[in-house]
């Protein structure tokens, strides 16, 4: 047996051993959380763009007038219009309309969202720009886009997201893509666009990846048209949401936010992101309407063309008013055979 100094010099040796181990793991693991926060400060930090890399750089003096969005605590409503374009054959420094327009309103008090979809071929004012359909509001410029939307829906519209086809690929494709039941075959094919914009989906419950979902949100060829389109997309980002609330997907988030990044611009900041997403996360859909809504719409010709325009825009304020004041929560509109979603984790 050896000396009682021995042994107690071996324990301690091993108790030294025991502490190096456990410190050089925390201090991986501050590493890891400092490279990931990091990951996610630098992804959040490339969607706000400047100079010229910003899309709206050819009309910046546009917007040059228009102030800062107000400064945001956290426990106020706060509405963003996400705007989505077609850019496929624009030139160079043009900027595309507006193919998608929806506002996200959330309360981070009572913990509720509500979403409207715009139909893009809304008829109204556009200030400074006279009249016109509402999706050309993005070609003066981001504030002119979020003051035409404020104006129609009689709400403070305080930020906007923007982004193309490519980053609605990137964004599903990141998420690992989204269990989703198709209410119907949806096929479209134009030689004027190209194969690479062809739908062609079966109807059923499959997991659809950027492409395929692209396909899905785009496709408006039936009946209804635009107006079932609307209520697609609605549906469709709500299982988006959902899937980047699961744990795998916040694991994951600096990957996401890494390849989404190129593909978007906003004014929100990086304080806000931050506060937006946590309140985001704690959040429950309260209500999803479409804008105008049937009662309110009329369709009119305008220089030849067919718009869409609005019966009364004092009423079509008070539905929205009445939509975000609601307090019971509400599904989500659905096409009429009434596609489920699962945002199940991989």
């Amino acid at each position: 047996m050896p000396p009682r100094s021995k042994r107690h010099a071996k324990k301690g040796n091993s108790k030294k051993t025991l502490i190096r181990i456990l410190l050089i793991l925390l201090l991986l693991l501050a590493l890891g959380a400092a490279y990931f926060f990091t990951s996610i400060y630098q992804g959040l930090e490339g969607m706000s763009k400047h100079g010229e890399d910003s899309p709206f750089k050819n009309v910046e003096t546009v917007d040059e007038d228009t102030p800062d969005p107000p400064k945001w605590e956290g426990t106020e409503p706060v509405n963003i219009l996400l705007m989505g374009v077609d850019a496929r054959g624009v030139k160079k420094g043009e900027i595309p309309r507006s193919d998608t327009m929806l506002v996200a309103s959330l309360n981070p008090v009572t913990k509720k969202a509500h979403v409207f979809s715009i139909l893009r071929d809304t008829y109204v004012s556009i200030p400074g720009h006279g009249q016109d359909r509402i999706n050309s509001a993005i070609i003066y410029g981001p504030n002119t886009a979020m003051e035409t939307v404020s104006d129609l829906l009689g709400i403070p519209i305080q930020y906007y997201v923007y982004t193309d086809f490519q980053g609605f690929i990137k964004l599903v494709d990141a998420v690992g893509g989204i269990d989703y039941t198709v209410e119907k075959d949806m096929v479209y094919k134009t030689k004027a666009d190209g194969p690479e914009y062809d739908i062609d989906l079966k109807k059923g419950y499959q997991h659809l990846d950027g492409n395929k979902a692209l396909q899905y949100v785009r496709f408006r060829h039936d009946a209804t048209s635009d107006y079932t389109r609307t209520q697609r997309q609605r549906a469709f980002l709500s299982a988006v949401a959902d899937k980047l609330k699961s744990t795998t997907a916040l694991v994951k988030l600096p990957s996401i936010l890494s390849e989404v990044s190129p593909y978007i611009d906003t004014n929100l900041s990086i304080n806000d992101m931050w506060k937006l997403a946590n309140v985001g996360y704690g959040s429950s859909m309260a209500g999803s309407e479409q804008i105008p809504p049937m009662k309110l719409l009329q369709e009119e010709t305008v220089r030849g063309q067919s718009v869409l325009g609005i019966r009364s825009l004092d009423e079509l304020k008070r539905f929205v008013e009445e939509t975000m004041t609601r307090t019971e929560a509400e599904s989500s509109p659905s096409p009429s055979s009434s596609p489920s979603a699962s945002a199940g984790s991989e």
